[in-house]
C-alpha cells in the first residue's frame, strides 16, 4: 500500500534522515521517501503487517509530528488554498518573529557594543560605572529574543534527548551556551562586587555574550524567513497549474442552467461553456462548437477547433463559440488533477544523486557537536581562557549547516519538474530526471513520433488536359464512400481545398485493387496499378512518376475515367515539421539516434533521409522493439525510447528512460517515465536538456553545501588561528543562514530555463504553425505515348533548377513553391532533401525575377541551373 503523510517539525536534512530511518525500521515497510522541501513523506508498506497509526507513532517517537495526507482533496481548489495558506503562514510567522527579535536585538547591540564605537551611553548603563546594571539590561533584552525563538530550543533539545540531534539542536546549544555562560558571569560579577573588587567586575563585564546569543537566533530567523519565501517560489509552477481550474461551473439540470462550485460537477453532467470561459472538467462536446486554447495543458499555442464528439480538457479556455459538453472525468480523475499529481510525486521523489547527502546528513549533527566539544577542550588544554575556548566551540556549532545539504537536491527537482510541466513535459520521478542526463542513444518510433501518424495527401498529379481541381473533386466524391484509411486522407484534403462533391452512383469495391463508381455518367476507377492493368488502362507513362513517389515512401493512387487515366494522387504519413531539427539537436548533444519501424525497407529509408536519422531498423514488430532496446543496452548504451505509448509500451518499459510522446489526455501511461503532452519531438530534446540543467544545478548545490561546511568548520574551530583567521559566532550564524538561502536561490535559476521552440529552427519566413494546403505538390504528366508537338518540345526544354538556402521544413517548401508559382507561366516541383525547386516554364522568365520571388519569400538563392 502506498500513502503520503504531512510531517511537522523538520528543519534540516538531519531531521528528514532521522524520520526516514525511524520509519524504515518498521517491519513490513518496503519503501520510505521523506521530502524536506515539501515537509512530506511517501511510504509503501505491507498493510497486512503495518497500518497508518504505526507509521505515525514511529514519526512521533522520533520527535516529529505526522498526519495522513487527504489524497481525496489533494488537487482540488480547496486543497490549493490550504497549501498556499500553509506556505504564507510559514513566511508570515518567520517575518513576525524576525521583526519582534529585531526590536530587542537593536537596543541590545547598542548597549553591549555601542560604547566601543564611541556612541553615547547613559552613565547608569556604563560598564565602567555600573557593570552589574550593564549586564542585567543585556540579560533582560536577550530573554525576550530567546522566548520569541523558543521553537529552536524546544525542537532542538527534544531531538537531542531522543538521540537524533538536528540543526535546531546546534542553534539551541550554541545560543544557549552563550546565554548560560553570560549568566554565570553575572553571578561572578556580583560576587566580586560584594567583596569590593570592582576591577574584576569591570573586567568580567567584557566577557558577556548575550549579544551573541540573541544575534545567532535573530540571524537564523532572518535566514529562515528568506528561505521560506524562496521555498514558496520553488512550487510556483505547481501553484499556477492548480489555479488554472475555474472555481465555478454552469451545468444544465432539470432543464435549468445553474452555477455550482467546480468540485460539485459529477460525471454525466451537461456543462455549458460560453466564449472566454474556462472549462472546469474533462468531457465530450454534445452540442455546438468552439475554438479552445489548450496551451496551459498541452503547450500548443494555436487554439483547436472543437465540434460535436470532440474531447475537451479541464482548465483550458474557450476562445470563441458556444457549446455544451458531457462531463466524463471529474475531481482527481481530470487531466489537470493527474498532471498535478505527477508533478507533486516527482517533486517529492528522491534522485540517486541525493543518497550521498542523505548519508552525510544522518551523522552530520552528532559529528559537529563532537567537533565543537573537542575544539573547546583543545583550546583549554592549550592554556587559552575558558571564554575563548567556549567562543570557538559555539562558532563551530552555529556555522555548520545541514540545511544546505538537505535542500540541495529537492529544491532543484521541484523547480525543474515544475518548469517541465509549464512546457508540457511531465517527469514522473527524480530518478528518471537524473537518468535522462546520461542518455547517449535515443530510439524513435516512426509512426506518430517522427511522422504525423495519419496519412495525408502529398502530391496531386493530373495528366495534361485535366485540372487538379477536377481530379480532386472526382477523388473526393468517390473516396468519400470508402472506409480505407487512405481514403480519409483524400476526403480531408478535398474538404480543405473546397473541392466540389459530385453525385455518385453504383459504388463498388474490388478487393486488392481499389474502388469504382459512376459519377456524372462516367465510370470512375481509383486504385493501384493492378486495377489499371486489369481494366486495360494505359499507365506506362506514369509508372516512372509512381515509382519515384514510392521511393519517397509515398503511396500512389491511380484515377481513371471511362478507360482513360486522369492522374495520380499520392498519400503518405508525412514527417512532422520539427522532426529533422529534433534529430539534429540530439546529435548535437552527442546522442545517437535510431529509428524503429514496422514499415518496409523502402518506406523506412525514405523517412530516414527526410528526418536525418543515420540508422534505421525496418520491419520490426511491436514486441521486437523491446528486444532492440535491450540489445543496445547490452552494448553499454544508456537508452531513451520515445514512442506513442500504445504499441511501444514494452520498449518504453525496457528503456532506461521511456518517453511517451503526444499523450494528450492520456497522461497516466504506466510504462513511460516522461510524458510529453504535445506531439512534438522537440519536447523530447527539451526533456533531456532540462535533465542536464537540473543535474548540473544539483551538483552546484551539493558542491556548495559540502564546500561551505568543509571550509567553514575548520575556520570556526580556529585551525587557522596562527594566521590571524578566526570566526565570531555571530558571523558564523549569518553564514549558516545564508548558505541555505544560496542553495534555494541557485535552484530558482532553473526558472529561467528556456525550452527550444519549433520556430527557433526555421527562418523568419517559416510559420511552423501555419496551416496551408500549398504544401501539396501539384505537377503534370503525359497520359499517352503520342508524339509531342513542336511547341510542347520547346516548352519541355524550358526547365530550370534553383538551389535554395533556408528551407527547413514542408512549410518553407510551401511558401517558396507559392512564391514561384505566383509568377505567370511557372510550375514548381519542390525537393526539401536537395533544397531544390525544379521549374517548368511556359514562357521565358529571367533569373532575376525568379531570384526576387525567392528572396521576397525570405529565403536565399544559391544558384540557378
Amino acid at each position: 500500500m502506498k500513502e503520503k503523510y504531512d510531517i511537522t517539525g523538520m528543519t534540516c536534512s538531519a531531521c528528514s534522515a532521522h524520520v526516514e530511518k525511524a520509519v524504515k525500521k518498521l517491519e513490513g515497510m518496503k519503501n520510505v521517501s521523506v521530502n524536506l522541501l515539501q515537509n512530506s513523506m511517501t511510504v509503501e508498506y505491507d498493510e497486512s503487517i503495518l497500518n497508518s497509526q504505526n507509521i505515525i507513532d514511529a514519526v512521533v517517537d522520533a520527535g516529529y509530528g505526522a498526519s495522513l495526507k487527504d489524497s481525496g482533496k489533494s488537487t482540488g481548489p480547496s486543497a490549493q488554498t490550504k497549501k498556499e495558506n500553509t506556505a504564507e503562514k510559514s513566511a508570515k510567522d518567520m517575518k513576525k518573529r524576525l521583526i519582534s527579535s529585531l526590536c530587542f536585538l537593536v537596543p541590545l547591540m547598542y548597549v553591549s557594543m555601542g560604547h566601543m564605537l564611541g556612541a553615547p551611553l547613559p552613565q547608569i548603563l556604563s560598564p565602567e560605572f555600573n557593570p552589574l546594571i550593564f549586564a542585567l539590561v543585556q540579560l533582560f533584552l536577550t530573554l525576550p529574543v530567546m522566548y520569541i525563538n523558543r521553537k529552536y530550543f524546544r525542537n532542538g533539545f527534544k531531538t537531542l534527548f531522543k538521540g537524533s540531534p538536528n540543526m535546531d539542536s546546534l542553534i539551541a546549544i550554541g545560543s544557549g551556551a552563550s546565554a548560560v555562560y553570560s549568566i554565570y558571569v553575572i553571578f561572578k560579577m556580583a560576587y566580586s562586587m560584594g567583596f569590593g573588587d570592582m576591577m574584576t567586575a569591570h573586567h568580567l563585564a567584557m566577557d558577556l555574550y548575550f549579544e551573541s546569543a540573541a544575534m545567532i537566533l535573530t540571524l537564523i530567523t532572518l535566514g529562515k524567513y528568506f528561505e521560506a519565501r524562496s521555498k514558496k517560489r520553488t512550487s510556483d509552477a505547481l501553484t499556477k497549474l492548480m489555479n488554472l481550474a475555474p472555481k465555478t461551473a454552469v451545468v444544465e439540470r432539470n432543464g435549468e442552467e445553474i452555477e455550482i462550485p467546480s468540485e460539485q460537477v459529477t460525471a454525466g453532467d451537461i456543462v455549458i461553456i460560453k466564449p472566454g470561459q474556462s472549462i472546469p472538467v474533462d468531457g465530450i462536446i454534445v452540442e455546438g462548437r468552439g475554438s479552445v486554447d489548450q496551451s496551459a495543458i498541452t503547450g500548443e499555442s494555436i487554439p483547436e477547433e472543437k465540434t460535436v464528439g470532440s474531447a475537451v480538457i479541464g482548465a483550458t479556455v474557450n476562445k470563441t463559440g458556444y457549446f455544451k459538453f458531457k462531463a466524463t472525468k471529474v475531481g482527481e480523475d481530470t487531466t489537470l488533477a493527474q498532471i498535478i499529481k505527477l508533478v507533486e510525486e516527482a517533486g517529492g521523489s528522491k534522485a540517486p544523486i541525493a543518497k550521498l547527502a542523505d548519508k552525510v546528513s544522518g551523522v552530520f549533527v552528532p559529528i559537529v557537536i563532537t567537533i565543537a566539544v573537542i575544539t573547546a577542550a583543545v583550546w583549554m588544554i592549550l592554556g587559552y581562557p575558558f571564554n575563548f575556548a567556549l567562543t570557538m566551540g559555539i562558532s563551530v556549532l552555529v556555522i555548520s549547516c545541514p540545511c544546505a545539504l538537505g535542500l540541495a537536491t529537492p529544491t532543484a527537482i521541484m523547480v525543474g519538474t515544475g518548469k517541465g510541466a509549464e512546457s508540457g513535459i511531465l517527469i514522473k520521478s527524480a530518478e528518471a530526471l537524473e537518468t535522462a542526463h546520461l542518455i547517449n542513444t535515443v530510439v524513435l518510433d516512426k509512426t506518430g513520433t517522427i511522422t504525423m501518424g495519419t496519412p495525408t495527401v502529398t502530391d496531386v498529379i493530373p495528366v495534361k488536359g485535366e485540372s487538379p481541381e477536377s481530379l480532386v473533386s472526382l477523388a473526393l466524391s468517390l473516396e468519400k464512400l470508402s472506409e480505407h484509411p487512405l481514403s480519409d486522407a483524400i476526403v480531408k484534403y478535398g474538404k480543405e481545398t473546397g473541392a466540389k462533391l459530385l453525385e455518385t452512383k453504383n459504388f463498388f469495391t474490388k478487393e486488392g485493387e481499389g474502388i469504382g463508381a459512376e459519377i456524372e455518367g462516367r465510370k470512375i476507377l481509383a486504385g493501384n496499378l493492378k486495377m489499371m492493368h486489369n481494366n486495360g488502362i494505359a499507365a506506362d507513362k506514369v509508372e516512372e512518376a509512381a515509382s519515384s513517389l514510392a521511393q519517397e515512401g509515398k503511396t500512389p493512387l491511380y484515377f481513371a475515367a471511362d478507360g482513360k487515366l486522369l492522374g495520380i494522387i499520392a498519400v503518405a504519413d508525412t514527417i512532422k515539421p520539427t522532426s529533422p531539427q529534433a534529430v539534429a539537436e540530439f546529435e548535437k548533444m552527442g546522442i545517437d539516434v535510431v529509428m524503429l519501424t514496422g514499415d518496409n525497407a523502402k518506406t523506412a529509408e525514405a523517412i530516414r533521409k527526410k528526418a536525418g536519422v543515420k540508422r534505421v531498423v525496418a520491419q520490426v514488430m511491436p514486441q521486437d522493439k523491446a528486444a532492440e532496446v535491450q540489445r543496445l543496452q547490452e552494448e553499454g548504451k544508456k537508452v531513451a525510447m520515445i514512442g506513442d505509448g500504445i504499441n511501444d509500451a514494452p520498449a518504453l518499459a525496457s528503456a532506461d528512460v521511456g518517453i511517451a510522446i503526444g499523450a494528450g489526455t492520456d497522461i497516466a501511461i504506466e510504462s513511460a517515465d516522461v510524458v510529453l503532452m504535445k506531439s512534438d519531438l522537440l519536447d523530447g530534446v527539451n526533456a533531456v536538456k532540462l535533465s542536464k540543467a537540473v543535474i548540473k544545478n544539483i551538483k552546484e548545490n551539493l558542491f556548495w553545501a559540502f564546500f561551505y561546511n568543509v571550509i567553514g568548520i575548520p575556520i570556526a574551530a580556529g585551525v587557522f588561528y596562527w594566521a590571524g583567521l578566526t570566526l565570531n559566532p555571530m558571523i558564523g550564524a549569518a553564514a549558516m543562514s545564508f548558505s541555505s538561502v544560496f542553495v534555494v536561490s541557485n535552484a530558482l535559476r532553473l526558472k529561467f530555463f528556456k525550452p527550444l521552440k519549433s520556430s527557433e529552427y526555421c527562418s523568419g519566413a517559416c510559420p511552423i504553425n501555419e496551416k496551408t494546403d500549398s504544401s501539396v505538390n501539384i505537377s503534370y504528366i503525359e497520359a499517352s505515348t503520342e508524339k509531342q508537338t513542336k511547341k510542347e518540345k520547346e516548352n519541355k526544354q524550358m526547365k530550370k533548377t534553383i538551389i535554395i538556402e533556408g528551407m527547413m521544413c514542408m512549410h518553407c517548401v510551401a511558401r517558396v513553391q507559392k512564391a514561384l508559382e505566383d509568377i505567370d507561366g511557372v510550375t514548381a516541383h519542390m525537393d526539401l532533401d536537395k533544397k531544390a525547386a525544379y521549374l517548368t516554364l511556359e514562357k521565358e522568365v529571367s533569373d532575376e525575377v525568379l531570384t526576387k520571388a525567392v528572396t521576397d519569400a525570405g529565403y536565399q538563392v544559391v544558384t540557378i541551373l
